[in-house]
């Protein structure tokens, strides 16, 4: 069933006299638990047409590199296979998505669209709609409770948000079954990049250099749901009580599979609904209200990468602290590579350098020290943006700017005044060593590298 909550007419009229439906996937990167797919071939069944996919690659998305294009290829070559074999074109041009879309759109009956919430995704599929010469749907498919049914305005925290939600789940927590496409096989072939070896199309279009990464995980839905049912089975039970310690690793590991759509947030919660107990329950917390919150955030608020987007009490406390001395500065160079003071905050950055992911926890302690040790609230935001985006796999998502400005007093309250942090919430080394077993931290970062974590490297640049 695709609720019609799902859909929104982008553009409207009579379907055109085409050769084929278009489906233009650009978020929704899979086959399976795809609203958008199963909306497209209903409609080319139909109108008695075949299905041509499309996915447009663009070497200009702000801060992607190899990390993120071999990932995100290697994922979409399991996807030209899938819909192979259910017998739709899958068509992959190097080109600026939208613009790739309009092409083929010249020649096709109706136009379908998956969703985006940020900013730059939004301005691809309104471009789009200005210009299509047929209709245009747009089809909600990575969220489990479309953005607008949730709720109509910014909501101010999960607290919020929450009910709303909970609300809702009876009717959008339902499973969703494969259609079967009448028209298989379009009997004419468009011409597209060849998927074959991700490795190579990666270093073709890759616009960013950045390290080469150590342990990367492989990209595609069949490692998305490998890893899913990895994590049922050995750590969800224990969800609840552990997945805060970083050395333990109890997290799903699904952030980046679920940043490229590479398997869905509903087909997720559906499996791990069938386990019942504390675990369950504190993960899907995470995967649908803390997720979906952050979805609310940056598609109400467009100022999401910005500090205008926090709250008038965290903006005011960092303004009234913007001028206390800083114990410690470092250049951007320096917490790039990894080289203050601090081990434990090295260890955490070195993290995102070799596997293209943080530990959740240590990603808020990450944000908190970078607050500290940068010259201005400003510059602080301006750092995490651009290392969160360059290195993690899941950056560029409304996760990662909610998570960013979380630590910055979004979504929080105001806790004991401070030097420096003022009312955010502060985070400390003494609390790390309170609550978790540190060196074992420490011990399996140095395992990605061979080497001992620095404690530091260069010295904090001196503050006047």
């Amino acid at each position: 069933m695709i609720q019609s909550e799902r859909v929104k007419v982008l553009r409207g009229g009579t379907p055109a006299a085409g050769r084929y439906v278009l489906y233009w996937m650009q978020a929704s990167q899979r086959t399976v638990y795809n609203h958008a797919l199963e909306f497209a071939v209903e409609r080319a069944n139909e109108l008695g047409l075949p299905l041509v996919v499309f996915f447009g690659i663009t070497a200009r998305y702000p801060g992607a590199n190899r990390r993120h294009y071999l990932f995100m290829l290697e994922g979409l070559r399991e996807v030209g296979e899938a819909l192979s074999e259910r017998g739709a074109q899958f068509v992959v041009r190097k080109v600026s998505p939208e613009k790739g879309a309009l092409q083929l759109a010249g020649e096709a009956s109706l136009v379908v669209v998956d969703r985006g919430y940020l900013c730059g995704q939004r301005e691809w599929r309104e471009w789009l709609v200005r210009r299509s010469p047929c209709p245009v749907f747009q089809v909600e498919s990575d969220v489990v409770v479309p953005v607008e049914t949730a709720s109509r305005k910014e909501e101010y925290s999960a607290a919020t948000l929450r009910p709303r939600i909970k609300r809702l789940l009876p009717a959008f927590l339902v499973p969703l079954s494969e259609r079967r496409l009448k028209r298989r096989n379009p009997q004419f072939e468009l011409e597209g990049v060849d998927l074959s070896d991700p490795a190579s199309l990666a270093e073709e279009v890759r616009a960013t250099p950045a390290p080469e990464p150590v342990l990367i995980p492989p990209g595609g839905t069949s490692e998305a749901r490998a890893r899913l049912r990895s994590f049922i089975r050995e750590k969800l039970d224990l969800y609840h009580l552990l997945s805060n310690h970083p050395e333990l690793d109890y997290t799903s590991g699904l952030s980046p599979y679920l940043h490229f759509g590479q398997i869905s947030p509903l087909e997720v919660a559906l499996e791990v609904g069938k386990v019942k107990g504390p675990g369950a329950a504190a993960f899907l917390e995470q995967l649908i209200v803390r997720r979906e919150l952050s979805v609310n955030f940056v598609f109400y608020n467009p100022t999401y990468d910005s500090l205008s987007a926090l709250p008038a009490w965290a903006r005011q406390t960092m303004e009234e602290h913007a001028r206390d001395r800083r114990e410690y500065l470092y250049e951007f160079e320096e917490l790039e590579r990894a080289r203050t003071h601090d081990p434990f905050w090295n260890a955490a950055q070195r993290e995102m350098l070799a596997t293209g992911r943080m530990h959740n926890y240590m990603r808020m302690y990450w944000g908190k020290k970078i607050l500290e040790w940068t010259p201005t609230p400003q510059e602080a935001l301006r750092v995490m943006i651009r290392l969160n985006d360059k290195y993690e796999l899941d950056g560029r998502d409304p996760n990662g700017y909610a998570g960013i400005l979380w630590c910055l007093g979004k979504h929080d309250r105001p806790f004991a005044e401070r030097e420096v942090t003022g009312k955010v919430r502060w985070m400390s080394q003494r609390g790390l060593l309170r609550k978790f077993d540190m060196e074992s931290y420490l011990k399996r970062v140095d395992s990605y590298f061979g080497e001992k974590t620095p404690s530091r490297g260069a010295s904090p640049s001196a503050n006047p």
